[in-house]
């Protein structure tokens, strides 16, 4: 049912200088970067390495472009870090109806478009030990997200 850590989900204030500081730091490269207009967020996905189902795990940093955004929200409220993280799936909606099945809030009542053509849907933290938890669908023609 999941595959894998999919990424991290990292909140900043200003994108270029986490994006500097992951680079120059742990020499990591961004691999995808667009603006996320639904969830109010400029992103950076920064691979991290291959897994065993063909995919990747990625750290996705995540700088808000208006005061209103969840991202922007949880930075009012605990400052820049560990944001979400999100699980792999071959199945968003199918994992969504067993892990909701199992007494864990999903949050979108159908899976909605994220990073690089994926989907993605999103669980309660209240019930995930804390931890907002995503979960993720690479796009159709093969993408890793």
């Amino acid at each position: 049912m999941l595959t894998r850590i999919d990424h991290i989900g990292i909140a900043c204030r200003n994108l270029d200088e986490t994006v500097r500081f992951y680079r120059e730091t742990y020499g990591f490269e961004v691999t995808h970067e667009e603006v996320n207009e639904e969830q109010g967020v400029r992103e950076a996905m920064l691979r991290i390495n291959g897994t065993d189902d063909g995919k990747a795990s990625y750290l996705q940093l995540l700088e808000p472009i208006r005061e209103d955004s969840p991202v922007a929200k949880f930075l009012a409220r605990n400052g820049e870090g560990v944001h979400h993280i999100a699980f792999g799936t071959d199945d968003v909606a199918g994992a969504a109806a067993v892990i909701g099945g199992r007494g864990v809030r999903v949050l979108d009542a159908a899976p909605r478009k994220g990073s690089m053509g994926s989907l993605i849907t999103f669980l309660h933290p209240k019930d995930c030990g804390g931890v907002l938890t995503e979960l993720v669908q690479a796009n159709e023609d093969g993408a890793q997200h």
